[in-house]
């Protein structure tokens, strides 16, 4: 597959790993694939959910003086933190990110990986990567940030798939078009002031927002049950309804 761009990964934050751990195994029956010592450094810990082919992290601070615990303290536990996409072409995804003038936050090498975090004061709501696993081209194959055996955790009987997700601000077209320039993918307009960019796998909704600042506030989750929930879990809002419906 060529040149393609997938919702892979959100990335949400916890005071309390353990807690929204649980909480997010009993409310979405899904099971952590992995835990990565990596983020250490970073004075983190963290837990991925595979939902189908894409996941579920929320990172925990272990010390004082981290940009998650910022994050927490200035949202009082509220919105999601990451934006996460694998593509064939991170460097150059990089480099046109950096020609608009959105600088790049941090670049992550181990292996065969390569992942590029914006700014989130360049991007807007939430900080957006771009990462490349190598095998990657196939969405069950490798995945570095989730482990050497996640697709053993893959659980459907509650959740099945990572539909969207859903950002809010006060100006969601302006919004939407400078994503999509970052992204580099066309922008859709809907309804009621609403926007979309479509992915190769899942999509980005931009909606109206009441507070004074764009914010990462939803997932959109298929589920195997006929009916629609909507559920709060780490400080964001999860739609949960069957295919179809």
């Amino acid at each position: 597959m060529a040149q393609y761009l997938r919702l892979r990964q959100v990335c949400l934050v916890a005071a309390d790993l353990a807690r929204e751990t649980a909480r997010i195994k009993s409310a979405l029956g899904l099971e952590a694939c992995y835990r990565d010592v990596n983020v250490a450094k970073y004075g983190l810990e963290n837990v991925l959910f595979p939902v189908g082919s894409s996941f579920i992290e929320i990172v925990s601070p272990t010390r004082a003086g981290t940009a998650a615990g910022r994050f927490l303290e200035r949202h009082a536990g509220r919105y999601g933190y990451m934006l996460i996409m694998d593509c064939d072409d991170p460097e150059r995804r990089q480099a046109q990110a950096e020609a608009q003038g959105v600088r790049v936050a941090n670049v992550i090498r181990h292996g065969d990986y390569l992942g590029v975090q914006l700014h989130p004061k360049d991007t807007g709501a939430a900080m957006l990567e771009f990462n490349r696993t190598a095998g990657g081209d196939d969405a069950m194959g490798p995945y570095a940030p989730a482990g050497p055996d996640w697709q053993s955790a893959i659980r459907k009987d509650v959740t099945r798939a990572l539909i969207a997700v859903e950002i809010e601000s006060p100006d969601p077209g302006r919004l939407a078009e400078h994503w999509g320039r970052i992204l580099d993918r066309p922008v859709a307009k809907k309804s009621d002031n609403r926007s979309r960019i479509a992915l190769d796998y899942g999509a980005i909704d931009f909606l109206p927002g009441a507070g004074p600042e764009a914010v990462f506030a939803g997932v959109e989750l298929e589920a195997a049950a006929s009916g629609a929930r909507v559920l709060s879990l780490c400080g964001v809002r999860f739609r949960l309804s069957a295919a179809g419906s």
